[in-house]
């Protein structure tokens, strides 16, 4: 006989606290909106608390409002999730918020602000409250083993190790890849330049400008790039590559074609040979796991998480940042060695056969909440 009140006990009442909107487009809100749309299929009630977006300042002062910590504290959730991108709103709030509220509070952590290149000392003062915050929550759920032992490295250690952790990575599948190894093999026998694919808002810490650099290193007819991304996320940076793409006369073989639906996204990743985005740092890199699941070896940064995904020189190649030289040179190899190419893009094939779904990950990660909520009950 099924006790009476199973459903209750099996469905959740969530919160989320993001930044904006969930329709965002970066790596992490796709990773928040998957789980959010996860959750709800399993019969789970999600609330998204949407704080305003402003500067880390006046995030901090969020800390200081009585209406926001009433709020959270009113909140009828099983756990409360927390974007850690938030974490400058409620380093301090969150001690106050434990006082008050019987749920737990889990922080969502896609990649640390300290772990970014910053100037030292405002890294030390993220370190500090990034530690703050992560200290105040009773789990962490982060989306690589970089990542988690980037937490367990801050300020403050032997207590942030008291906190339950997840690791639940992002699947590839979103996009629905399918493409047989014959393909692979056709694609990069093609004769013409290498056909690079950037994927990722323009950013200063995604390194496009060390792909443009390493591209100027090259000859002309070596390689193409298109790259796929928000332009207005750095609306400086993106205006000044786009000028210096034009002064070094690559506006053949460089082509900006902004943010893009998926299924145009899927056709790119069908007819492109690499996916190249050689960023300073990526707590995972979801676009590298995307385009593996086309397969495309990854050019990466060497920081972060994309060693977790991506064998150097095997299904990619992890590059140190900024290091235009080493990049230049590997594309080059590749494009000399269309033999190598395939083999490269068959086990980059594989590796993304090897990797949890979004399903997959998803569930691991509710498994994970609701053992927290009911631990705290």
């Amino acid at each position: 006989m099924i006790p009476l009140g199973w459903w209750n006990r099996l469905a959740m009442k969530v919160g989320l606290i993001i930044y904006g909107s969930l329709e965002r487009l970066s790596g992490g809100y796709l990773y928040d909106r998957k789980l959010v749309e996860h959750l709800r299929a399993q019969g789970d009630q999600v609330e998204v608390i949407a704080l305003p977006w402003r500067n880390y300042t006046l995030h901090l002062a969020d800390n200081l409002s009585q209406a926001l910590l009433r709020r959270l504290a009113g909140l009828e959730v099983d756990v409360l999730l927390q974007d850690e991108l938030n974490h400058p709103s409620l380093f301090l709030l969150n001690r106050l918020l434990r006082q008050r509220a019987s749920y737990p509070l889990v922080a969502i952590v896609h990649h640390l602000r300290a772990s970014e290149a910053h100037p030292a000392w405002a890294n030390a003062v993220y370190a500090r409250v990034e530690g703050a915050f992560l200290r105040s929550v009773d789990g962490w759920l982060c989306n690589s083993r970089a990542t988690l032992a980037a937490v367990k490295a801050l300020p403050g250690e032997a207590a942030l190790v008291q906190a339950r952790s997840l690791v639940a990575p992002p699947g590839g599948d979103r996009l629905r890849p399918d493409v047989q190894p014959e393909a692979i093999a056709r694609r990069a026998w093609k004769p013409g330049p290498l056909r690079l694919l950037y994927v990722g808002n323009v950013i200063p810490r995604k390194g496009l400008h060390t792909l443009l650099a390493a591209l100027r290193r090259l000859p002309r007819d070596d390689c193409q790039l298109e790259i796929v991304g928000s332009l207005e996320a750095a609306p400086g940076y993106a205006r000044r590559l786009r000028q210096e793409v034009a002064a070094s006369g690559l506006e053949a073989w460089v082509h900006f074609s902004g943010v893009l639906d998926d299924e145009a996204l899927r056709q790119r990743l069908m007819d492109a040979h690499l996916l190249a985005m050689p960023s300073s740092y990526e707590g995972f890199g979801i676009a590298y796991l995307e385009g593996m699941g086309f397969g495309l070896p990854a050019v990466a940064g060497a920081r972060g998480g994309a060693g977790e995904l991506i064998t150097h020189g095997v299904d990619g190649f992890l590059v140190a940042p900024q290091d235009d030289w080493e990049l230049a040179r590997g594309l080059h190899a590749l494009h000399a060695d269309r033999q190598r190419l395939v083999t490269m893009g068959l086990a980059a094939l594989r590796r993304y056969a090897a990797h949890p779904t979004w399903e997959q990950s998803a569930a691991s990660a509710r498994q994970f909440l609701l053992d927290l909520s009911g631990a705290h009950r």
